[in-house]
């Protein structure tokens, strides 16, 4: 999976669209091999991203759990936390 998709499920607040939007787009790039398609195949790779957008966001809806929700903040520190020991020279 690309490393810039992230998980979305079981935040407080929930998911925007745009962040489930950018999910699908980080998606469809992985899978077609690029970040920008070419002309003749913008419609197809557009078409794929709205696919996947409305599929994430049912999914991310339908979702059940009885943990708490995330906070977005604590997440982001764990992961830059993450990053330096990953990182550390």
């Amino acid at each position: 999976m690309c490393r810039n998709i992230r998980p979305l499920n079981n935040f407080e607040p929930p998911a925007t669209d745009d962040e489930v939007s950018a999910a699908a787009l980080q998606f469809v790039r992985k899978i077609a091999g690029s970040t920008k398609p070419s002309k003749a195949n913008e419609a197809a790779y557009d078409k794929a991203v709205a696919a996947i957008t409305r599929a994430s966001r049912e999914l991310i809806d339908s979702l059940v759990t009885t943990a708490p929700p995330k906070d977005r903040e604590e997440e982001a520190a764990k992961a830059r936390a993450r990053s330096a020991a990953r990182y550390a020279s």
